[in-house]
């Protein structure tokens, strides 16, 4: 295949890949389509205004406080002689594998009236969600980053060191802008997790657009004005897309080779070391040790309604099977979209990016509900099959695998692929043999928070399911709403045993890949 078709073929695919992720926008701009003056006008009323500026204030404050923990956390694994390191390498990400539902139920029966640790409401409202919501969305931050200065050259800081650098400045000026690609994806999968979220805004009682629209989908027949509070969110998502374009800079760091020459040298904290293991211990113990523990304690509690073993291997089963095909498919559909913004960076590929990620900011609820729309107009059969339902999971957490496939496929250095072909290699063979190797650090860490997105997803899985086609997420979510805790407990910690094996899996696949780096 020539160049010139090659990049057709990859144009092709990309706007294929995108036309299909927004669809659920199509969906909210064709229901919007029949709103009338008076729907519109709720757009501007100050209720809509509040519910805007509310939504604002915790995405924003959301991305920061897990931007300092996710970065903070990698670097003291990755770079410096923290304590256990290793193991932190692995409960640091653990979190991802607990729905922020979950998170939020532990801190209400720790800090909440009647909790074991307090007696107050100030756990309820903003505090709450942005607490809840920091915790379980960190370990996209410290996923991303840390694959990022696993990859990183050594001797861009050693040089740095060598012309008179202090640590700090080395920090300041060369560690951070390595993560700043990565730190600015994850940034953009934080912002649009929080928006949205559904689970830890309504348990928190915090008015956000999302409760707004579960509201309005959940009372009103007419389902025009959910539409518009769902625009509203694209609108939101557009902007954070902006800033993200913005905050990543035109300058990229890329590698001249496959791997460092040799592995990166190793900070000592000296006197901070005690109390950095101290402070990585509170964000371990709010974000995994007390959700555990909270669900073991639900556990032991005597419950007739506790499922048998039998339902618990079948629920489990189809999590597994459901979430490993839509992390396989969604790492296939996001390679050539990352290609053409990576290699082809223009209006059409940040265009076709920014429709991908705006389908991330919709409720579980809206992609549904558009899959719905669509499925029994036009292609009846797939209604109600796993086809459709691994499709919405792929319309979801695209952006996931996206954002790792970007970052990976922007640190490898064009020359390396253009000196393939200048020895006489196809596109199709400088892809296997030269890029699909260096990209693959960044494709098991995108596939990896699909899969686990991917386990902990609900509303798709309600409304797109086959019937009697259960998974433990949607055993979990049906027992707390009906407050039988100890019957949730058991599928909620199945999937915490199920997924955790993935998270420990990319940390070993990303040290070996390390120290087989430090051996060319």
């Amino acid at each position: 295949m020539s160049g010139r078709r090659a990049a057709t073929a990859l144009a092709l695919a990309g706007a294929l890949v995108a036309a299909l992720a927004a669809l659920p926008l199509v969906y909210l701009v064709i229901r919007s389509a029949g709103a009338d003056a008076d729907a519109w006008e709720t757009l501007l009323r100050f209720r809509t205004l509040e519910l805007v500026g509310r939504t604002l204030a915790l995405v924003g404050t959301v991305t920061a406080a897990a931007l300092g923990i996710g970065v903070t956390l990698a670097w003291l694994v990755v770079r410096t002689d923290l304590p256990a390191r290793r193991l932190v390498a692995v409960a640091a990400a653990l979190p991802l594998v607990i729905p922020s539902y979950v998170v939020a139920l532990a801190l209400i029966a720790a800090v909440g009236p009647g909790g074991l640790l307090g007696q107050g409401n100030w756990i309820f409202g903003f505090p709450g969600a942005w607490t809840a919501l920091t915790l379980a969305t960190y370990p996209y931050v410290y996923l991303l980053c840390a694959a990022a200065l696993r990859r990183a050259d050594p001797a861009l800081e050693e040089a740095a060191r060598a012309l008179g650098r202090t640590r700090a400045q080395v920090f300041r000026q060369v560690t951070l802008p390595v993560m700043r690609p990565s730190a600015s994806a994850a940034a953009v999968l934080v912002a649009l997790y929080t928006l949205s979220d559904f689970g830890v805004v309504s348990l928190m009682r915090f008015d956000a657009l999302t409760r707004a629209i579960f509201t309005q989908y959940r009372t009103l027949f007419d389902r025009t004005p959910a539409a518009l509070l769902g625009l509203l969110l694209v609108v939101l998502t557009i902007g954070v897309l902006a800033l993200e374009a913005r905050g990543r800079g035109r300058g990229r760091v890329v590698r001249a080779g496959a791997g460092a020459a040799r592995p990166a040298t190793i900070t000592p904290l000296g006197r901070w070391r005690a109390p950095a293991a101290a402070a990585v211990g509170c964000v371990l113990a709010a974000a995994f040790a007390m959700p555990v523990a909270t669900l073991v304690g639900w556990a032991l509690r005597p419950s007739a309604e506790a499922p048998g073993a039998g339902d618990l291997l079948a629920w489990a089963t189809n999590s597994v099977l459901i979430s490993a095909a839509a992390a396989v498919v969604a790492i296939l559909a996001a390679l050539p979209l990352a290609t053409l913004v990576a290699r082809r960076p223009g209006r059409l590929s940040r265009g076709l990016e920014r429709a991908t990620f705006a389908s991330n900011a919709l409720p579980g609820i809206v992609v549904a509900l558009s899959l719905v729309f669509f499925a029994t107009r036009t292609v009846t059969p797939l209604y109600q099959t796993l086809p459709l339902l691994v499709f919405a999971y792929v319309v979801r957490f695209l952006p996931q695998a996206l954002s790792g496939a970007r970052d990976a496929l922007g640190r490898v250095s064009p020359e390396l692929e253009q000196a393939a072909r200048g020895l006489g290699a196809g596109p199709a063979r400088t892809f296997q043999r030269v890029t699909f190797p260096l990209l693959l650090p960044g494709l098991y860490a995108g596939a990896t928070l699909v899969f686990l997105s991917t386990m902990k997803e609900l509303p798709a899985t309600l409304l797109l399911r086959p019937i009697g086609y259960d998974t433990l997420a949607t055993q979990v979510w049906s027992a707390t709403g009906t407050s039988s805790y100890a019957a949730a407990a058991p599928p909620a910690l199945a999937l915490i045993a199920l997924s955790a094996p993935v998270v420990y899996a990319l940390q070993v696949h990303l040290e070996q890949r390390t120290v087989a780096s430090a051996d060319i």
